[in-house]
């Protein structure tokens, strides 16, 4: 099972083209546009199997998803966070969809806070955080730090640090560049899982995706247990 993380920085009906020849069952999607509202035939082909959430049909977060697959949303009240989406996949586990915006972490925190005893060392979070533990000062204990501290206790480690042997922090692999710049690269988008889960974690960072978003994709590879 692979899972597709992109923040695509919008008009994702433009470029869906970049991503359809990557081997993933599940595309997670920030800042897609609502496919139900689309005018452009090609992505509304592309989208036929999708869940889409957002308070601005423009940019939104969506996931799409292979034949075969069977995606249900999960009624978690969100209580106005943004933006989480939770589904259950091929019933077998929850599959949590991260776009945290403004306040970022602290929005991530209080949905983690408030859903924590739904979560299971079975599930995966995946997503743009926007979030680094070296902002920590930035957001008192609603910090990344603790957000993984209280994911680690739950059983779930980052993919990205399990398969690297970085540190929170110290990443060497960046998968967003500050205006596109190369040497303003920051790590914020993670994913979660059972160490016994994962297979690979892999950022797909070249200068050509620069020419389409800001973000790199990032590709979660899981084990069949």
């Amino acid at each position: 099972m692979k899972i597709l993380s992109w923040n695509c920085c919008g008009k994702f009906r433009e470029k869906f083209k970049h991503i359809v020849n990557i081997d993933a069952d599940i595309f997670v999607i920030q800042e897609c546009e609502n496919p139900a509202l689309t005018k452009c035939d090609e992505y509304k082909g592309f989208a036929k199997n999708h869940i889409w959430i957002g308070n601005n049909k423009n940019k939104g977060l969506g996931i799409f998803y292979k034949n075969g697959i069977s995606l249900k949303k999960k009624n978690w009240d969100s209580y106005c966070l943004r933006y989480f989406l939770p589904v259950r996949m091929n019933n077998c586990f929850d599959l949590l969809c991260v776009w945290a915006c403004e306040r970022h972490i602290e929005e991530y925190y209080v949905y983690q806070s408030i859903h924590k005893k739904k979560f299971t060392k079975d599930m995966v979070i995946i997503g743009d955080f926007n979030s680094n533990s070296i902002w920590d000062n930035k957001h008192h204990d609603r910090d990344h730090s603790n957000v993984v501290k209280e994911l680690e206790m739950l059983g779930l480690s980052s993919a990205y640090h399990f398969v690297s042997g970085c540190h929170q922090g110290k990443e060497k692999d960046m998968t967003f560049y500050l205006y596109r710049h190369t040497d303003k690269g920051y790590h914020i988008d993670y994913a979660f899982a059972n160490k016994e889960k994962i297979e690979d974690f892999n950022i797909l960072d070249s200068t050509e995706w620069l020419k389409v978003s800001d973000h790199n994709p990032i590709l979660l590879t899981l084990k069949e247990i």
